[in-house]
């Protein structure tokens, strides 16, 4: 794996479901490049999400998410590690539409992200308080955009080590017959 030179494979799902971490480990397993949607913003706009949110505000982060999505997705040969909300905006989804693209939705419940990110202050949507909360209001809103494109659901929830997701992953795209049997990831 891969055969098809125009392969690639985005992972999308709310913050803190391993997407970054999956992804980075996928690319290194199927010989891709991985490229994370907020870093490579982050690389652009020379600040972290969480300083450029305060600066700019939501909506014109979501306008630099928009133009990183269009780049990367047209691409092939990449797995990419989406922000948790790029799939509020329609562009974006549609991005992840062309052919030679999956998308594998790693889900989780919110009660189980707000564990794993309760020390977490990067993620500026998580601030202020009411981390829970917050967290089930995105995945009402965004579960439902994240199926929409989806070819692939992994549950990434409580005990979902990152090489279980990555053998998950792997499994999922090995019996839709994207290669090899599966081999243990490392």
């Amino acid at each position: 794996m891969p055969d098809d030179p125009t392969l690639s494979i985005a992972l999308v799902g709310l913050p803190g479901s391993g997407k970054s971490t999956v992804g980075r480990q996928l690319a290194r397993y199927l010989g891709l490049a991985a490229v994370d949607t907020d870093a490579l913003i982050e690389q652009r706009v020379g600040m972290s999400v969480k300083d450029y949110f305060a600066a700019e505000g939501e909506a014109r982060f979501r306008d630099q998410e928009q133009a990183v999505m269009a780049e990367v997705a047209a691409q092939p040969g990449l797995v990419i590690s989406t922000g948790g909300g790029a799939l509020l905006r329609a562009a974006n989804r549609e991005a992840l539409r062309r052919p030679g693209m999956h998308v594998v939705y790693l889900r989780c419940a919110p009660e189980e992200l707000a564990r794993r990110l309760r020390q977490d202050s990067r993620r500026p949507l998580l601030q202020g308080g009411d981390a829970l909360g917050k967290l089930r209001e995105m995945a009402r809103v965004r579960d439902p955009l994240y199926r929409e494109v989806a070819e692939f659901v992994i549950d990434a929830g409580r005990g979902a080590s990152a090489n279980r997701l990555l053998n998950l992953v792997i499994m999922q795209l090995e019996l839709a017959g994207f290669g090899p049997p599966p081999r243990p990831a490392t």
